[in-house]
Formats: structure tokens, C-alpha cells, sequence
């Protein structure tokens, strides 16, 4: 029988990937993933697939950046309060913090379903879960307290302790609002994490411990079976082996 694992406690979604991302209400669930979710990109045209991504790895203040996706465009608002769109001023911006040339992706404007699947930036599967249970079990290994954003995911799932997790999610499928996803993988963590998306400040001791504690894994990534509209407070429910299509 389907069980209930959860509820969801937070939506984020990140227009920009290695922007700062926003907070959502709700959200439309496409073929891809979170619709808007790593819509744009900076590229190193000198390097290929996915070493040709500029991100925070390589300029930490990029996180400093606040990407929002307003269906028409990306608005952009640095740490100064100064706001661009997707255009030359952001790309001039963006190059004037490092020497290695740069480019942007296209903007793509809403299009039909079946080109979903070009938006190359979307990482390993297309969307991103993280339970609060875990993070209280690695803010215990740590012993400090860890804001869920170092972890960009789309959706926090508040689950209880007695919940099935994400190890029992693993290639099976999660039914949220009107939206099916089926569990893939593991996400396998980066020095991304490391950086407080408040401050900017890095402290490596936190990726040690998940490489350490957690074999560098963190949250799972799931891609869609079914598109639909999620919301807070929407049920996670795991679907029995009847259901799984």
C-alpha cells in the first residue's frame, strides 16, 4: 500500500545556476523538472559538457547573485541591491570577476513541453529532495547548525522519525500534489556545500564529514513520470509496487 513519508516544507527553485536562488509558495513541475529551475547558464566555451559551466566553484560571489524566473525573463539582483535581466549588462558584470572568457546561454521563453528536455543545465535528474531528518542527523556530525539551502534543493520534505527515508525511496516513486517523480539516485556532494549562502564564508569541515560520515552523499535526485503543480504542505507520498506504472 502507498504510505505517506512527509509533507513538503520548503520550495526553491534556481533560474541561474550558481546564483542564489528563490523561495516559492508553489510551483509547476515540467518534463525537466521544477519549471525555471537552472534556466540560464555561464559557459566557458573552451572546455566541453559539463566542465564548460561557470559556477561558484570557480567565483564564490556568484552565490552573492539572486535569480529569480518570471516566465519572460530572469531577474537578477546583486548583493548591492542592483537589478539586471538576462542580458549583456549581467554577462559584463559576471566577466568583470574573473580573467577566463564568458559567455551566456540564450534565454528560452516558455515553449512547448517536448523541448523541455534542451535545458542542458538541469543537473544529473531533474529535480532535487532533501528531508529535515537528514539534515538534523549531519547537524549532529557537524555540530553546527546547517541552513538547507548549501544544499539547493527543490523540495525539503519535513518527514518524522519513524519515516520511511530516502534509502527506501531509491528507484521507487513519491506522488506530491499532482506531480509523480521516481527516485534515482543518491546526489554525490562538491564543495559547493561549503559556502554559507549568507556570508560566503567557506568551511571545508562540512564537506569532510558528508565525504567522511556519508560517503559524499546528500539528498536524492528524482526525474518526472508525471508533470503537475506542487505546493507547500503537500503530502510525499510513496506509492506501493502497484502504482509504480
Amino acid at each position: 500500500m502507498s504510505v505517506t513519508v512527509g509533507e513538503i516544507k520548503s520550495i526553491n527553485r534556481y533560474p541561474v545556476k550558481s546564483f542564489a536562488g528563490e523561495a516559492l509558495e508553489a510551483c509547476k513541475v515540467v518534463s525537466y523538472g521544477v519549471e525555471g529551475d537552472r534556466y540560464c547558464s555561464f559557459y566557458d566555451m573552451t572546455k566541453k559538457d559539463w566542465s564548460q559551466y561557470i559556477t561558484a566553484r570557480k567565483i564564490p560571489k556568484m552565490m552573492s547573485y539572486k535569480a529569480e524566473y518570471t516566465g519572460e525573463d530572469v531577474r537578477v539582483t546583486a548583493g548591492d541591491g542592483r537589478v539586471f535581466g538576462w542580458d549583456q549588462e549581467l554577462l559584463d558584470e559576471i566577466q568583470s570577476l574573473t580573467s577566463t572568457e564568458i559567455t551566456m546561454s540564450a534565454f528560452k521563453a516558455p515553449h512547448p513541453e517536448e523541448q523541455y528536455p534542451e535545458l542542458l543545465s538541469v543537473d544529473g535528474a531533474s529535480i532535487l529532495l532533501v528531508t529535515d531528518k537528514s539534515l538534523k542527523k549531519l547537524e549532529a556530525m557537524w555540530g553546527k547548525p546547517i541552513d538547507q539551502r548549501r544544499f539547493r534543493g527543490n523540495f525539503l520534505v519535513e518527514v518524522s522519525e519513524d519515516s520511511l527515508g530516502e534509502d527506501e525511496w531509491l528507484g521507487r516513486r513519491l506522488s506530491i500534489g499532482s506531480a509523480v517523480l521516481q527516485v534515482d539516485s543518491y546526489c554525490e556532494r562538491c564543495v559547493m556545500i561549503t559556502t554559507d549562502p549568507d556570508t560566503l564564508e567557506r568551511d571545508s569541515s562540512l564537506l569532510k564529514q558528508v565525504y567522511k560520515e556519508l560517503k559524499q552523499q546528500f539528498g536524492v535526485y528524482a526525474s518526472v513520470i508525471t508533470p503537475g503543480e506542487v505546493r507547500l504542505g503537500d503530502q510525499v507520498v510513496l506509492l506501493d509496487n502497484a502504482e509504480q506504472g
